[in-house]
């Protein structure tokens, strides 16, 4: 058996690509994931589709894995020759126990790797403007656990000291004790109007910057949940905030579905100036169809309504060892440019790609150009629009539905405040189904953009508001409706 090993790679905080190359091109050759809480999901997508994903997230007032039984996890996957890239939100060395980490795996005699990760405690204050050192104002930082229970208070160690420090005091984990440090540190000296900050940034449910002073702090944060970073010293005052803003530049959009569709609505709307949230997360499961019957080089159109249809079916072609020359005698359908890219990439042309992306779009195309003796074979989600099959049928002709996948919600996503988003996105019916079992509801001042008519009829069956919907099914007809929502 090869040996195996653990890379503790800090995430960094935040964005996906505040990861480092390095941290990144590990997590590309794993075969098992240990992530913790706070990780933007687009990580875990870095890794191997068949690496394994554990989670064992470690988060005040939840449930969480012991620190024990995370030490054993690494353990017995590198004992079965995994090499394991266990993922920390921050750094790995700044109060993220990866020397705890790395103690049970040298007594375990297991080889391992530590690559660092942009701490909070200094990309938490940056993303808000606040540098933690800044010439002639703070020549020192001074990072510190807010919470330990090594004292009867709670309070850290030397406090006293600490006030007495001219520098930064940045405290992490320590929101809960907010009124304690304050009071602690105007005790020990510490001048009431010295400038201290709340932030729960990164990828923190409930994002927040507050800014006061020491005597105010306590009640201007009383709203602001964790996780939180705490920085105290003439630098919390400053705000450096990124100045660069596309037309979109303060606006906060919640976005649903599945990577394929995110990734690139993500892409677009941030270099626009759009802060993005993901509201609500769809996982694919794959449902394995037998497709050895395709073997038998029948006359047939093969049509896809996703690019996630399109992946899947090549996967199950190869795991089952299907010849693609099979294929030949095949006219491929496709919904979308996106869909028809993917199957590209794959070397095949799409034959028919409607004008109008929709299940009726396509299935009236398909109604126009298959032939009586041509078997439609449906490739896609198991919670298909109905439209499709029944416009096929009713034109008489040879259908059989194959679901290749079915939609299910992350359930690792934490929810988002949606209180604090302008725009929601859906692209698909099933989507609105996913956020409506989570959340329940839209709130009334959020507007809501829908990929398609499908998808808006979906969100009005719910009870949901009229929403946006671009004259072309699109991501950027998505973004474009954003845009002139806004001119």
């Amino acid at each position: 058996m090869t040996a195996g090993c653990v890379y503790l790679i800090g995430a960094g905080c935040g964005p996906a690509d505040l990861i480092t190359l390095r941290g990144m091109e590990r997590l590309g050759r794993c075969d098992a994931v240990v992530y913790d809480d706070l990780i933007d999901s687009k990580l875990l997508e870095l890794a191997p589709p068949k690496a394994q994903r554990i989670y064992m997230g470690k988060r005040q007032g939840r449930h969480s894995a012991p620190q024990s039984e995370i030490n054993e996890t690494l353990i017995s996957l590198a004992r079965e020759g995994k090499r394991v890239a266990r993922l920390k939100g921050g750094d790995p060395f700044v109060f993220g126990r990866g020397g705890e980490e790395i103690l049970a795996l040298q007594a375990a005699g297991i080889s391992y790797e530590e690559i660092p990760g942009i701490s909070s405690a200094i990309a938490i204050p940056a993303l808000a403007g606040i540098p933690v050192t800044h010439r002639g104002i703070s020549q020192s930082v001074h990072i510190v656990t807010g919470h330990t229970a090594r004292t009867p208070d709670s309070l850290p160690d030397q406090l006293g000291q600490l006030a007495k420090l001219d520098g930064t005091l940045v405290f992490l984990m320590g929101l809960s004790q907010l009124s304690k440090l304050a009071d602690g540190l105007m005790a020990a000296g510490k001048a009431p109007s010295t400038p201290a900050a709340v932030i729960s940034g990164g990828n923190a449910p409930h994002p927040a910057t507050v800014r006061g002073t020491l005597d105010s702090i306590t009640q201007l944060a009383r709203e602001v949940q964790p996780p939180a970073v705490i920085v105290v010293g003439p630098v919390a005052a400053m705000d450096l905030s990124p100045t660069l803003s596309g037309p979109l530049g303060g606006i906060r959009v919640g976005i649903t579905g599945t990577a394929a569709v995110t990734g690139r609505l993500e892409a677009a709307l941030t270099d626009l100036g759009a802060a993005v949230v993901q509201a609500e997360r769809t996982l694919l499961r794959t449902l394995e169809p037998d497709l050895s019957f395709l073997r038998d080089e029948h006359q047939r159109w093969l049509v896809f309504t996703s690019a996630n249809g399109v992946e899947l079916f090549f996967r199950l072609l190869w795991e089952q060892q299907v010849d693609l020359r099979r294929l030949h005698p095949c006219k491929f359908a496709v919904i979308g440019a996106a869909t028809g890219a993917a199957l590209a990439r794959h070397g095949f042309q799409a034959d028919l790609c409607p004008p109008e992306y929709t299940s009726r779009g396509l299935g009236l195309a398909l109604r126009k150009q298959a032939k009586p003796e041509e078997e439609l074979l449906l490739l896609r989600s198991f919670q298909g629009s109905p439209v499709l099959p029944a416009l096929l049928r009713e034109q008489d002709l040879d259908v059989r539905e194959i679901p290749l996948y079915d939609l299910q919600s992350d359930p690792d996503l934490t929810s988002c405040d949606l209180s604090q988003l302008d725009y929601l996105t859906f692209s698909s019916a099933s989507g609105v189904e996913l956020f409506f079992r989570r959340y329940g509801r839209v709130p009334s001042q959020v507007k809501c953009v829908c990929i398609g008519g499908i998808t808006a009829q979906a969100l009005l069956d719910r009870g949901g508001p009229v929403p946006l919907v671009p004259m072309d099914t699109s991501v950027q007809g998505m973004v474009r409706a954003i845009l002139a929502d806004r001119a």
